[in-house]
């Protein structure tokens, strides 16, 4: 099995039990930003820890195998069900999610042909807001290969709307960091 086919048949699985579902994280910048090596895969879902069993039982048909030994506990701290492909050796995050801004970035999800298949990823913005909060090095580097890529393309307003609003729901300052990444890829 390829590894676009593990991400196809898992957008199928998602898709045939009507989870809302996002690809996030390394995938999605490679579709949005500088080409970089990356071994997993990292999907948010409109699930909640409480819609566990579900997820275990996608997870189960599409071959991939729980890597944590108590995953209602890991996933109740956590809101992450971390599994492996035991073929390709490739990780797996499911991210749990119910947040207002999860829920749009679900809507403004773009359909990317995988293996013939259309699966889901995150916008270039959406994408960018994600990394930003995440906020490590290799996250804030995604952030200027997005930006270089696609800035005169992008929804602005948008990005600064919501980190705005995760400024001041988590005391951050999201908001300054974006704009120096602006500032430092010429401004917009």
């Amino acid at each position: 099995m390829l590894y676009e086919d593990l991400l196809k048949r898992i957008a199928e699985a998602l898709d045939r039990e009507k989870i809302d579902y996002l690809v996030i994280g390394g995938q999605a910048v490679l579709v949005h930003g500088e080409p970089r090596l990356t071994r997993d895969i990292d999907i948010t879902l409109t699930l909640t820890p409480e819609d566990l069993q579900k997820l275990l039982k996608i997870a189960g048909e599409v071959g991939l195998e729980v890597l944590v030994n108590d995953p209602e506990e890991f996933t109740g701290k956590t809101w992450v069900l971390p599994v492996q492909s035991p073929e390709l050796g490739v990780r797996v995050d499911f991210v749990f999610s119910s947040s207002d801004f999860e829920r749009q970035a679900m809507q403004r999800a773009l359909p990317i042909g995988v293996a013939g298949y259309p699966v889901r990823f995150a916008s270039a913005e959406d994408l960018i807001i994600h990394k930003i909060i995440a906020g490590r090095a290799r996250d804030i580097e995604d952030v200027r290969g997005v930006l270089s890529k696609k800035r005169r393309g992008l929804d602005v307003d948008y990005i600064r709307r919501w980190l705005k609003e995760f400024d001041d729901v988590l005391n951050a300052n999201f908001s300054g960091q974006f704009e120096a990444l602006l500032e430092e890829e010429g401004g917009l």
